[in-house]
C-alpha cells in the first residue's frame, strides 16, 4: 500500500500531499501521523495540500478526524495550500471543519504552530514531553 511521507522539523511534523487521495490512502495518512505524533511528541502537524483537486466528504471528514485526534494528543494541526474550489466544495458538503486551523502558504502555517511551540516553552510544557528522535 502507499503510504505518505512524513518529515519531522523540529517540534513538527509536516505532509505534503502530492497524489491523488482515495479512502484507504487517508486512512493510512490517519494512522501513520497517529503514530508518528505518539513516538515523537510533536506538537505540531503541518498538513500541505495544494496539490489536492478534489476532495469528497470522506478526506475531509479525515482531515477533520487528524485534527481531533492530534488535539488529543497535545498537537496542532494546520491545513495549508488549501485551493478555493476545495474550500468551497468542503462548505457546500456541509463540512465546517472547526477543528482544523488553516493557512494560505507553509510559511504562515508553520509561523502558526512555532508560535503554538514558543508558547509551551514560555509556560515550562515544552521540555516536559516526553519524545524521541527518530
Amino acid at each position: 500500500m502507499d503510504r505518505i511521507p512524513i518529515l519531522k522539523l523540529g517540534g513538527a511534523l509536516i505532509v505534503t500531499i502530492q497524489v491523488d487521495m482515495h479512502d484507504r490512502l487517508m486512512l493510512a495518512l490517519e494512522e501513520d501521523l497517529t503514530a508518528k505524533i505518539a513516538s515523537t511528541g510533536a506538537r505540531g502537524v503541518l498538513i500541505e495540500i495544494s496539490a489536492l483537486e478534489i476532495v469528497d466528504s470522506f478526506i475531509g471528514r479525515m482531515l477533520d478526524n487528524i485534527a481531533a485526534i492530534s488535539r488529543v494528543l497535545d498537537a496542532e494541526t494546520v491545513v495549508v495550500g488549501m485551493r478555493p474550489a476545495v474550500a468551497i466544495t468542503l462548505i457546500e458538503l456541509g463540512l465546517n471543519l472547526t477543528g482544523i486551523k488553516t493557512a494560505l502558504n507553509v510559511e504562515r502555517g508553520m509561523a502558526m504552530i512555532q508560535a503554538r511551540l514558543d508558547e509551551d516553552d514560555a509556560d515550562g510544557l515544552g521540555s516536559t514531553r516526553a519524545h524521541r528522535e527518530d
